[in-house]
């Protein structure tokens, strides 16, 4: 099968050679002290530049022509170690070379590579774009490596439930599969209920499109099992609890985690790591209809546990139920799961700072660790057995919507937690996957969240 859309994006990157026109990166310091080309200094000073971060100024020729750009790194480049991914937006279209920088190639070309990327499917025209010659000491097939996930993931989250409902997102999936000749498998509709799969039947069973359960299976037995699950819900009414017009209006991105998993799983896969990699996604459309579940029905999961509907708009944490448990069965060495889960996280941490839940204190120490080396934040909040009691129901075992609405993120991670008993390590990463604004590295929308400092530790504990 060809590779899906989603795989195939031009590179932000020149690789064809030839002539390149000079960015000089730097900081107020070198304006102060002289120390950078002296034609782009002199220009600099005559125009008043200071330097700032994220500013641009472009240098003529003495003919008048575009002869090179200076852009600005602030007084403390660390601060911002994307800030390059300004460039990418700010830039005239053509090819490019940094000339000086006091960054490290690899941040410098990937801080470019994440800003330039743009989600111009259902734009008429289209604009040309800056492109850059990557540094020489940079790692071009691994920052490459890490864009392909990152923008697999944006990609996916961006586009219309029109566009990715669960067939669409099963398609894209399988291409995903299919480009680097994973095993595929797929369960749908009423098999679901035959092969024990029953709160995802019970989720998606309302919608035009069948639910259904993906999977992936890539590398060699014998190696580190390492599984990834991603709760793939590809629109959020709310259900029989029904969400007003406005929380509607981002629910696209509800099948964030799927999207962020898929991206992980190409990381991994393109880099050939000796993993054994399984990858899980419950796809479903939470819909309305009238065999939509409702409040207060009880359900037995694939774990033999009974939920008690208190909410129908908790429906993440179900579908994840089953695929954990499914995943738990093979005793994996690694399982990590990612949802758009909870409220309450972005309360607790804002859009930009995922929280990550285990109880393996080394894990923790390792992502955290992976975490600041790779300037993708992530922050660990605890699984408080105190609130163990908010989980249980009166007429099942667990409920999937405590009453109270207090620690919200925190009784969500508990229940999935129910889920898992017998793999070696497990994390639960509650991740908002959007971008409400602009930054250096995104031009805001959908977004890849967790993804390259999971790939780091999972690269790095192969080691």
């Amino acid at each position: 099968m060809a590779p899906y859309q989603f795989i195939e994006r031009p590179t932000p990157f020149n690789t064809k050679g030839g002539s390149t026109l000079p960015i000089f990166a730097v900081t107020p310091a070198h304006i102060e002290t002289g120390t950078i080309d002296p034609i782009a200094l002199d220009w600099a000073r005559k125009s008043g530049y200071k330097a700032e971060s994220g500013s641009l100024l472009l240098i003529p020729t003495a003919e008048g022509h575009l002869g090179g750009a200076l852009f600005g790194l602030g007084t403390n480049p660390s601060e911002q170690p994307y800030i390059t991914g300004r460039l990418a937006r700010a830039l005239p279209a053509g090819d490019w070379h940094i000339e000086t920088a006091p960054l490290t190639a690899n941040r410098l070309a990937l801080g470019f590579g994440l800003g330039s990327y743009r989600f111009d499917r259902y734009k008429s025209e289209k604009s040309p774009a800056a492109t850059l010659m990557i540094p020489r000491d940079a790692d071009g097939a691994d920052i490459k490596r890490q864009l392909a996930g990152v923008f697999l993931a944006r990609d996916l989250i961006n586009t219309p439930t029109n566009d990715m409902g669960p067939d669409q997102l099963e398609a894209a999936f399988r291409a995903l599969a299919g480009h680097y000749k994973a095993e595929f498998s797929v369960i749908t509709g009423d098999e679901l209920l035959k092969q024990n799969f029953p709160l995802v039947h019970t989720v998606g069973r309302a919608s035009a499109d069948a639910p259904r359960l993906l999977e992936l299976r890539w590398g060699k037995k014998g190696h580190r099992k390492v599984t990834l699950v991603g709760k793939g819900v590809c629109f959020d009414t709310g259900g029989l609890d029904i969400k007003p017009a406005a929380s509607m209006l981002l629910m696209k991105k509800d099948m964030g985690g799927a999207a962020n998993v898929m991206g992980l799983a190409l990381m991994i896969m393109d880099a050939k790591l000796k993993v054994d990699l399984r990858v899980i996604v419950p796809v479903v459309e939470n819909a309305i209809s009238s065999n939509a579940f409702r409040p207060g029905d009880i359900y037995r999961s694939r774990k033999g546990l009974t939920v008690q509907i208190d909410n129908t708009d908790a429906e993440g944490r179900l579908i994840l139920a089953d695929a954990l448990a499914y995943a738990d069965e093979e005793e994996p060495d690694l399982l990590i799961d990612m949802a758009t889960l909870t409220g309450a996280a972005r309360v607790a941490l804002g859009p930009d700072l995922p929280p990550f839940f285990t109880d393996d204190a080394n894990l923790a120490h390792e992502l955290t660790e992976a975490s600041l080396e790779t300037d993708d934040p992530i922050w660990r909040l605890p699984l408080y057995a105190g609130y163990e009691k908010d989980i249980r129901a009166k007429f099942a075992d667990l409920t999937n919507a405590p009453a109270g609405g207090m620690a919200g993120s925190i009784t969500a991670a508990l229940f999935l937690k129910r889920f898992v008993s017998k793999t070696k390590s497990w994390a639960h990463f509650d991740i908002y996957g959007w971008a409400p604004s602009e930054r250096p590295h995104s031009p805001g929308g959908g977004e890849a969240q967790a993804i390259r400092a999971l790939f780091h530790h999972i690269r790095g504990s192969l080691r």
